[in-house]
């Protein structure tokens, strides 16, 4: 639904569209066209009159004629982007005096705590798309209010701009849908880090908010929503150390055109490699990767060969030295 944001719902934007495309039809015509009951269509171009994108014809009762689009549609869309520049005023107004009063914040208002799984996923996508430079985030293969799939706020963020830094603990790269979900992040260009385990959740946005679990296993779902403090500066430092020994992970094809044919691994060997310095078994990377074990096993013995080694210590070794996998 592409004009849902002046105000329209499915139903009055394909009245529209067809209105458009026939230039002026009776109700009945225009509800055969929708496969929809008449009183239905009649509201749909009612609606559409009130927001100046139909009218009924002045030469003939009961047929309706569309507005032309550029000018309409126009016009609603200064409108929306004139509503939109007077809010962004009010919220800098009211930031500011928000400024001005808690100047000297007392230390519960540096806190807040937020309990039951729909509120926490609620302030975790708010704290996303409030982002405006940077989010950093340590991710544990035990989701509890929000997992990867339904993280909408993060690919919307990405679009936008706002750069990502992820940790994720190994275990994540075994989940059902772990590869797909960090190669869906690679290809937004997020950078992500993989070690043995995280030392909790966490997410911080702009090294301004930040967000941790409160509960464990089996309790309702809280968090607490940190503010600038040094509760936040510690909270970033812990980030920034786990993403220091972190090792960088490569997927969905990140190599693909950087080594001619026939001299260097393809994006399918750099996966795996990937993966096995992640320390994951070659079983588990084929399974990942939905490879056949011996697949993975002759492309690591390939890589040997073409490395000139005897052990996959070695092959770690030159994989770094040779710029296959960053450091």
């Amino acid at each position: 639904m592409v004009l849902g944001a002046i105000g329209l719902d499915e139903t009055q934007e394909s009245a529209y569209r067809a209105l458009v495309a026939v230039g002026a039809a009776e109700v009945s015509d225009l509800a055969h066209r929708l496969a929809l009951p008449e009183n239905e269509t009649e509201r749909a171009l009612r609606r559409l009159e009130r927001h100046g994108l139909a009218a009924q014809s002045s030469a003939r009762t009961g047929r309706w004629v569309a507005a032309p689009p550029g000018v309409a549609l126009g016009a609603l869309l200064t409108q929306q982007r004139h509503e939109l520049d007077q809010a962004e005023l009010a919220a800098a107004l009211l930031a500011t005096e928000y400024r001005a009063e808690a100047a000297e914040p007392a230390v519960h208002d540096l806190v807040e705590v937020v309990t039951g799984a729909s509120a926490v996923a609620h302030r975790f996508h708010q704290l996303q798309l409030g982002a405006a430079d940077e989010v950093c985030a340590l991710v544990t293969g035990k989701p509890v209010a929000v997992t990867g799939m339904d993280n909408e706020s993060e690919e919307r963020a990405s679009i936008r701009g706002v750069s990502y830094r992820v940790v994720v603990e190994r275990e994540v790269l075994s989940l059902p849908a772990g590869i797909v979900e960090l190669s869906a992040a690679l290809g937004r260009d997020e950078q992500v880090r993989t070690v043995e385990r995280v030392p909790t959740k966490l997410v911080v946005a702009d090294r301004a908010l930040a967000m941790v679990p409160l509960t464990g296993r089996g309790a309702e779902p809280a968090a607490l929503v940190v503010h600038a403090s040094g509760l936040l500066e510690s909270l970033m430092g812990l980030f920034e150390a786990v993403w220091k020994d972190a090792l960088p992970l490569r997927l969905g094809g990140g190599g693909r055109g950087v080594f001619e044919e026939g001299r260097g691994p393809d994006a399918t060997d750099l996966e795996i490699l990937s993966l096995l310095l992640a320390g994951m078994t070659d079983a588990s990377a084929a399974k990942q990767l939905d490879l056949g074990l011996r697949t993975v096993q002759r492309r690591v013995k390939g890589l040997m060969e073409l490395t000139g080694v005897t052990t996959r210590l070695q092959l770690g070794w030159h994989a770094y030295e040779r710029g296959w996998v960053a450091r």
